[in-house]
């Protein structure tokens, strides 16, 4: 179950990052500026962050399977469509699409996880689940690459759709939503159970806490891998197009060595999620600040050294999973992890506008008239949204802590009596 549900992420992983390689590419084929191109992106992010909560629902009421395969179909469809799009407007359409199905999947596979592996191994096995499909963003990077520049966009893509056939019609024979039963079924969703179970899981500061973590973790690493990290690295640091695929490559590395080792942590110490996604953090906003106080260009192991770090932010955004998981019952998990999921790719998006509407401030014009100096203004709008998660998830960690020693002393009392 594992490995199909795995598949089908590892793919809309794919999907979601298969822009990143091609934004310039894209901005000739169809004569846009940066900001016109970051809208691809955002349209993109915009339906997967508004999707979470929906799905999440979803999720709960009809059960992993059918909706990861709503999803596949939804991903098949769309990149078909994106691939033939001759228009602007059509090309958005697609991307809009693309946004779409790849909602309906990562929670998908939570619930999996959740309902096929005991509970000491679910941190562990969905950090490996966020790793491991990250070799959908490789298979975006170097790859995707070369099918651009040796088949074309529309034969690139079309075959990125006929992926997507397959993994649906996997996820339809061989996925199950839970070892009782092929197909779960949970109770019928009103208005008012919506409300009650939203309600309560916002209610829990673990969610809260989980929120934020989520935010302020993977929001420079999706900027960067799904659409500025590839102009950036060509126009702002002068490398060839082959060392910048090579180095969004190595971003997706950082996220596989790093998720393991991150869930190994957090299940042997529950009580340092918070502080490991401080630490982390701080060393993301760290190296940014000397790759872009830099003279110059930047050296090409100190730009080695920021793939790393702030690949390490993905695999830290599983953290705040882990909090759902421990502040929610089962009942509402997928809907508290909706929530969460909504965080980063919120954050993300705003990070991919604000980048392409200061790129057009300080170099109006095509893709061609990017530079470093642009790129310097357009990569510091990330420092706002560093901050603001940066203290929330302060606060919130306090908050969390005071109610799980309150939880204790309570049951404590309740044992000696």
């Amino acid at each position: 179950m594992w490995g199909v549900g795995l598949a089908a992420y590892l793919l809309a992983i794919f999907h979601r990052s298969s822009l990143a390689v091609a934004g310039l590419a894209a901005a000739d084929r169809f004569d846009i500026s940066a900001s016109q191109l970051a809208t691809f992106t955002m349209l993109q992010l915009l339906v997967y962050a508004a999707m979470q909560i929906p799905v999440g629902l979803l999720v709960d009421r009809y059960g992993a399977r059918t909706v990861m395969l709503t999803g596949a179909v939804v991903l098949a469809l769309s990149q078909a469509g994106f691939a033939v799009a001759q228009s602007y407007g059509a090309a958005l359409l697609a991307r809009t699409f693309v946004g779409m199905g790849d909602a309906l999947t990562w929670i998908c596979l939570l619930r999996l996880v959740v309902s096929w592996f005991p509970g000491r191994r679910v941190p562990l096995v969905t950090a490996l689940s966020g790793t491991v499909g990250q070799l959908g963003a490789i298979a975006a990077a170097t790859p995707m690459t070369w099918a651009l520049g040796h088949l074309g966009w529309t034969p690139a893509y079309l075959f990125a759709a006929g992926v997507s056939v397959v993994v649906a019609a996997a996820v339809a024979v061989l996925v199950h939503d839970a070892p009782e039963g092929r197909v779960l079924r949970g109770p019928r969703l009103t208005l008012a159970t919506v409300r009650e179970r939203l309600a309560a899981s916002w209610a829990q500061p673990g969610t809260r806490l989980g929120f934020w973590m989520h935010f302020v973790t993977p929001c420079s690493a999706n900027a960067f891998t799904l659409l500025w990290g590839f102009p950036f690295l060509v126009k702002g640091e002068g490398l060839s197009e082959g060392q910048a695929g090579l180095l969004l490559s190595l971003v997706v590395v950082a996220f596989m060595y790093s998720g393991p080792t991150i869930g190994w942590l957090i299940g042997q110490h529950p009580w340092h999620r918070s502080t490991t996604v401080l630490v982390i953090t701080w060393a993301i906003v760290a190296t940014w600040t000397v790759v872009l106080a830099w003279p110059g260009h930047a050296p090409f192991w100190l730009l080695v050294v920021l793939t790393q770090v702030v690949g390490i932010g993905g695999p830290a955004s599983m953290i705040g999973f882990d909090l759902a998981r421990t502040s929610n019952p089962a009942e509402r998990l997928a809907s508290a992890n909706g929530i969460i999921n909504q965080a980063g790719f919120s954050a993300s998006l705003v990070a991919v506008v604000a980048i392409g509407l200061v790129l057009d401030w300080r170099t109006p014009g095509a893709s061609t008239a990017y530079d470093a100096d642009g790129f310097r203004w357009a990569m510091a709008t990330q420092y706002p949204l560093w901050a603001l998660g940066l203290v929330q998830v302060w606060r919130y960690r306090r908050r969390t802590r005071a109610v799980l020693n309150r939880a204790e002393m309570t049951a404590s009392v309740r044992g000696e009596g």
